[in-house]
């Protein structure tokens, strides 16, 4: 699949609520990374050693993003992965913070901040996407669905979302 990470972000998702929502949903790391685009600190985070296989899925929406054969070590202590789980999984935008030009990650479910994407990966995309592990659910093949993400895939999953996890779910 080739990637495209130019800006695309429309500012608009499918699962749009209100703050108090998202601060009753989510533990405290995970507020702060999710909707603070926050950063967990390198090599703490549960899944940046994870080789189970399985996918990825956000912790704020339930949106499927990454398959477990796209996990890479990169050795910068977060989770990383060459490519989403389908072409509209998530959006990305210009972060500026920091003092640094870096190309944000969000889930296109909710807007939600995943981590930054760079251009220093394996092939076959070249790409690094460096996530936050309190941004993802991990469920392993085969593995019962969380709720969240069973209300997503019935909701608001595209047929492409659909069609990806199908399987021993």
């Amino acid at each position: 699949m080739k990637v495209d990470i130019r800006d695309n972000d429309p500012g608009r998702y499918p699962l749009e609520m209100p703050e108090e929502f998202w601060k009753a949903r989510l533990d405290e790391m995970q507020y702060y990374v999710l909707r603070n685009a926050g950063t967990e600190r390198a090599f703490t985070g549960k899944y940046y050693k994870t080789g189970e296989a399985g996918i990825y899925f956000s912790a704020a929406s339930g949106q499927p993003l990454f398959f477990s054969d796209t996990k890479f070590d990169s050795g910068c202590g977060w989770p990383s992965f060459f490519e989403p789980i389908t072409r509209g999984a998530v959006y990305y935008r210009t972060d500026r913070s920091h003092g640094m030009i870096r190309t944000e990650v969000i889930d296109s479910g909710s807007g939600s901040h995943l981590g930054h994407v760079f251009n220093d990966g394996p092939p076959p995309t070249g790409l690094r996407y460096c996530m936050n592990s309190a941004a993802l659910i991990f469920v392993p093949l085969g593995g019962e669905l969380p709720e969240i993400v069973k209300s997503y895939m019935e909701q608001h999953a595209s047929e492409e979302e659909k069609n990806a996890v199908a399987g021993d779910w």
